[in-house]
């Protein structure tokens, strides 16, 4: 490779040296001792001035840390708007009272609203149908559900409708038609047996209705249909250890003519008697037990009491309170052995075996 050289002046020589370039008149150059002493003349003039801070070390930027999400700020509360004071608690119930789950008294109900006042004189048209004999009011009560019952020639079909005496109360051919369906039986009860419901483990006398004790010289010409069973119901009572004659009855209005609170229907009795003390009664003792005597604190109606021989007395009531007779009997020393009711109003007993039953004819009538 070629390589240059170059040539070095001779020693002394001013060949090669350019002089500065320099103005008319221009000013000589300082020394270096001059240019520093004018340099501190000049600093000495200036005002102190406050010494500037040094120059922070520059680092390499650090790599930064991911940024956090900031918390979310609860937003400011908004001031909850005024309620009205709760109504106190009714005072507390005494033990035994119906609370809510809680165990806290429930409130006692807001009364009801109070409707429209019931014209002066007006009653129930179930309580008017049973005044009239035309039902009793169970059966009212069906009738005009089934819009059977008119008043004054407007068909009224709302249990609880209220009537005027005046007005004129009707009933549907279907409600007569159904109503002459009804049977009414006639039972010699035996001993052994309740009138009503079942107790003390005695069988009601309502078992004892069956074809097979249904009397063969019944006189009705009715046959025995199970549907006669349904809704029999006895029409009075007569005590487990008395006998005789029991109704039971489909029909509400033989039942309320029967033992409604103002029935005067007859029911006589054989009653066999002997002293409770060894004393025969007495002529007061039979003058009271026809009128004079009170049971449960009130007094009875009159009675008719007479004695059929010397063992047995008879007795005529027109109201039929719990072993009336045998309580009666008891209250002028005499001891009942035995009691038979043999009739109830125009309807008697007759030849009808002991455990067996009749129906009621449809030209019989106990009134």
């Amino acid at each position: 490779m070629a390589t240059l050289k170059l040539k070095k002046p001779a020693a002394g020589s001013t060949a090669g040296r350019r002089a500065p370039l320099r103005g008319p008149g221009a000013k000589p150059r300082p020394t270096l001792a001059q240019a520093q002493a004018e340099r501190a003349e000049r600093a000495a003039q200036r005002p102190a001035e406050a010494p500037r801070p040094a120059p922070a070390k520059k680092h390499s930027p650090a790599r930064p840390a991911p940024a956090r999400p900031a918390p979310a700020r609860p937003a400011p509360a908004r001031p909850a708007p005024a309620r009205p004071a709760p109504a106190p608690l009714p005072p507390a119930r005494p033990a035994g009272t119906n609370t809510a789950f809680s165990g806290r008294p429930r409130p006692s109900p807001p009364p009801p609203a109070s409707g429209a006042p019931h014209p002066e004189g007006s009653v129930r048209l179930s309580k008017r149908m049973s005044e009239l004999g035309l039902a009793s009011r169970r059966e009212a009560d069906e009738w005009i559900e089934r819009g059977w019952v008119r008043v004054d020639g407007q068909v009224v079909a709302e249990l609880g409708a209220r009537v005027l005496p005046n007005q004129q109360v009707t009933v549907d051919k279907r409600a007569r038609s159904e109503q002459a369906q009804r049977v009414t039986v006639l039972l010699n009860k035996p001993v052994g047996y309740v009138s009503g419901q079942a107790e003390d483990g005695y069988e009601p006398a309502s078992v004892l209705i069956t074809a097979a004790n249904h009397w063969r010289d019944d006189p009705s010409g009715i046959r025995f249909q199970r549907e006669h069973l349904r809704y029999l119901a006895p029409a009075g009572r007569l005590d487990i250890d008395s006998v005789g004659l029991l109704v039971l009855t489909q029909d509400g209005r033989i039942a309320k003519q029967l033992i409604g609170e103002d029935s005067a229907i007859e029911k006589e009795y054989l009653v066999r008697v002997q002293p409770a003390a060894g004393e025969p009664l007495s002529a007061e003792g039979l003058r009271l037990l026809n009128h004079g005597l009170e049971l449960d604190g009130e007094p009875l109606k009159p009675a008719r009491v007479e004695w059929v021989n010397e063992e047995q007395l008879r007795f005529v009531l027109t109201e039929g309170k719990k072993r009336q007779i045998r309580r009666m009997c008891e209250a002028v020393g005499l001891k009942v052995t035995g009691l038979k009711r043999v009739r109830i109003g125009r309807v008697m007993l007759g030849d009808l075996p002991a455990g067996q039953f009749r129906y009621l004819g449809e030209g019989e009538s106990f009134a």
